[in-house]
């Protein structure tokens, strides 16, 4: 049973790390523009607004989409690697927390993306409760440190 559990996480990593270095590469390949409306009556609905003035406030500062592509290359690659899954899962866990408030709050109708940034996030999680004595070891420490 332990070896199956082993096999499992080996596979959450490798595929939420390869998930989340494409995802990463994707913020650095400049989308086509798409043609505008042709009638400019139709206003979309309020929550496609919200996400759009999201997206954008995301967008606005040159530095920020480019770090956030930096930072799920990064963390993905730390999971592929299997030494450093916890620390990937750890820088991670903000983005992956952020996928699943944005589905959440802003696209609550769509229930297939809900459920799959529902399985990002626990997956991050299961990986970071499943190293828990490493975590224990690194944050609980008997000793004071300082004397």
């Amino acid at each position: 049973m332990q070896k199956i559990i082993s096999i499992f996480f080996i596979v959450l990593q490798l595929s939420l790390g390869a998930l989340f270095v494409y995802a990463g590469v994707r913020k650095f390949i400049p989308n086509p523009a798409r043609k505008a409306a042709t009638e400019q009556s139709i206003e979309p609905p309020a929550h496609v607004v919200q996400m759009k003035a999201f997206i954008g406030g995301l967008k606005a500062p040159d530095y920020f989409w480019p770090l956030l592509g930096v930072v799920e290359i990064l963390a993905g690659l730390l999971l592929i690697s299997q030494y450093f899954a916890l620390a990937g899962a750890f820088l991670l866990l903000p983005v992956t927390l952020n996928i699943f408030l944005f589905h959440l709050y802003l696209k609550p109708e769509d229930t297939p993306g809900l459920l799959m940034s529902g399985l990002y996030l626990a997956g991050n999680l299961l990986i970071i409760l499943y190293d828990y004595k490493k975590l224990r070891l690194t944050f609980f420490t008997p000793k004071p440190l300082l004397k």
